[in-house]
């Protein structure tokens, strides 16, 4: 199994283009399952992720061709409804082909996803959704089995956003017949991104953006060509290296509309960002001041950033304060952090609390999920010593050569093939 090695204490400087985002790309290369014909999508990312989705649409039935962040798709033949286990558990956002399954060939059976575990992230969102459509379900040996005579619109009311569910319903709404109205619906870019490509498809959707998507169910939809947003939580990542280690970083190709949250929490401690179209600029001061954060749904804080803004945290001045509400089980790194030297304790109610100390160390370390691997990689950044990270098969399901733009950055970094 790889692991990667970091040596601490360099600052990072230079420029870095960030991919195209995962989140975004995996629905939207599943809605593909609506149409006949061919979809063009630019800017994918090369990640684990992206594979499996694009090995469970070949085995539906869908023929694909992929050149460079380039990927074609063609469902016109599928026939094909069932996902089987072997495909749909090494990620949740397996799920996803649900909508689109229901909605084009009136049956779905999708095995129970599997993916990080930072939590339980029920599907019952999805299943109580799509039962307002009109389908039938059922769970059986582990599988989701469904079922319709044809899906009619319907109101749907989220208890939580939901960003998958949001995604699914949609999904299998564009065809339904009616007007489905979907409240309390995920707002997150992502969500805006598939929302944005389905009407290039054809799709009638309005309220994008907000907590109510109205969807106006058409008979058909037509073969689109996209180009994937940028990964948000990417740029995010390497927005903390950079206060982190004190460098100056410009980020390429990214959306600073899609992060004002991160921003604002990083000028506040005391990083210096500027923004210039599809650019962001971030200056480390020298000095990180302390902060409090509370991951919320879009657009508060994500939690897909609270794991790299811990660490930042753990070398800061004074107490900080992180409270968790999405994921009951997001602060799996915590332990590793603490090896690493970090001041950390864990009280109730997903509450940490981080005093920062005046450095870390190196330590062997293992990753428990994706987020909380590029944590650990930031960690390594500034660790006193050479930081070993294990099981970072995570880190390649959502980051595209992260060791190779952090070289290129100027740390030391480097992958030992297991």
């Amino acid at each position: 199994m790889d692991k990667i090695m970091v040596e601490g204490g360099r600052s990072l400087n230079g420029e870095v283009r960030i991919s195209g985002s995962k989140n975004a790309a995996l629905p939207i290369l599943v809605s593909s399952l609506l149409v006949d014909g061919t979809c063009t999508f630019h800017n994918v990312p090369d990640l684990r992720d992206i594979k499996s989705i694009l090995m469970l649409l070949s085995d539906l039935g869908a023929k694909i061709e992929s050149q460079g962040t380039t990927v074609q798709i063609n469902a016109s033949g599928i026939t094909k409804y069932e996902a089987s286990y072997d495909l749909v558990r090494k990620m949740r956002a397996s799920i996803l082909v649900l909508g689109p399954l229901l909605a084009r060939l009136k049956k779905a059976k999708v095995s129970l996803p599997g993916g990080c575990a930072i939590g339980e992230r029920p599907v019952n969102f999805h299943l109580n959704g799509m039962a307002r459509l009109g389908a039938d379900i059922e769970l059986k040996h582990g599988y989701i089995e469904a079922s319709t005579n044809g899906l009619k619109g319907n109101e749907i009311y989220f208890d939580i956003p939901s960003v998958t569910g949001t995604e699914n319903l949609m999904m299998a709404a564009v065809l339904a017949d009616g007007t489905t109205v979907l409240r309390n619906a995920a707002r997150e870019p992502e969500v805006c991104a598939l929302a944005d490509a389905l009407s290039m498809m054809g799709a009638k959707i309005e309220g994008v953006g907000t907590s109510k998507i109205t969807i106006e169910g058409v008979t058909s939809l037509q073969p689109l060509t996209c180009t994937i947003i940028p990964d948000r939580i990417e740029a995010g990542t390497f927005m903390v290296a950079a206060a982190l280690t004190h460098g100056d970083i410009i980020l390429n190709n990214c959306e600073p509309a899609h992060m004002e949250n991160i921003i604002h929490k990083l000028k506040l401690t005391g990083a210096h960002v500027t923004t210039e179209g599809n650019a962001v600029r971030v200056q480390g001061n020298g000095i990180i001041e302390s902060i409090d954060i509370k991951t919320l749904p879009f657009p508060g804080f994500p939690t897909d950033m609270q794991a790299q803004f811990m660490v930042l945290m753990s070398v800061a001045n004074g107490l900080s304060v992180i409270s968790e509400t999405i994921f009951e089980n997001r602060f799996i790194h915590v332990s590793e952090l603490k090896r690493m030297g970090a001041d950390i304790t864990l009280s109730a109610g997903n509450v940490a609390l981080v005093k920062g100390v005046k450095g870390i160390s190196a330590a062997p370390v293992m990753a428990s999920d994706l987020r909380a691997s590029a944590s650990l990689v930031l960690a390594g950044l500034v660790a006193k010593g050479t930081t070993e990270i294990n099981r970072v098969y995570h880190l390649d399901r959502g980051y595209e050569l992260i060791e190779d733009k952090f070289s290129k950055l100027g740390a030391s970094i480097w992958r030992i093939k297991g």
